[in-house]
């Protein structure tokens, strides 16, 4: 088994040169009608982090944006990377890259605005529902407001 595993091939995250990554939107990959969305909320490896529980929230709600709006039927994949710096979108290509950049401003300004239950937070709905923190995902969803302010799809592509 471990000669197989040193054959296999680096996958894409991995070939991103997380010295040069800053926070903000890129297109991860690339797979036939789906495209992988890189939503970077915090720099790597510069010690600040999304919490599990204030990720957990922001999860919560950013899905539930995402599989309520007008794009819903294209919404695949909406979670958080597990090294804790951001999350994927992953979306057919039905939905254009300018009103993906869009669909995750205005889910960033809905959490920021969020007021209220979370969304899916009971015990038969949740399998960590006492896991969650609305004013850090609030906090996070305002700062990334600022940063995706102006994005394009010029600012899509990683930096190399």
């Amino acid at each position: 088994a471990l000669n197989s595993f040193k054959r296999m091939k680096k996958i894409k995250s991995f070939t991103v040169n997380h010295n040069l990554l800053e926070k903000g939107m890129y297109v991860s990959r690339i797979d036939g009608d789906v495209i992988t969305y890189d939503v970077r909320m915090k720099k790597p490896n510069a010690g600040d982090y999304l919490s599990p529980s204030g990720m957990h929230t922001l999860e919560h709600l950013l899905a539930t944006f995402m599989r309520n709006s007008n794009y819903s039927g294209s919404v695949i994949y909406v979670g958080p990377m597990g090294c804790r710096t951001g999350f994927y979108v992953i979306l057919r290509d039905t939905v254009t890259k300018s009103q993906a950049i869009a669909l995750v401003q205005e889910g960033l300004q809905f959490i920021a605005d969020f007021e209220g239950e979370i969304p899916g937070n009971s015990k038969i709905e949740c399998g960590n529902y006492k896991d969650h923190n609305l004013h850090e995902a609030k906090s996070i969803a305002t700062d990334m407001v600022a940063v995706l302010h102006n994005w394009q799809e010029k600012d899509l592509i990683y930096k190399e």
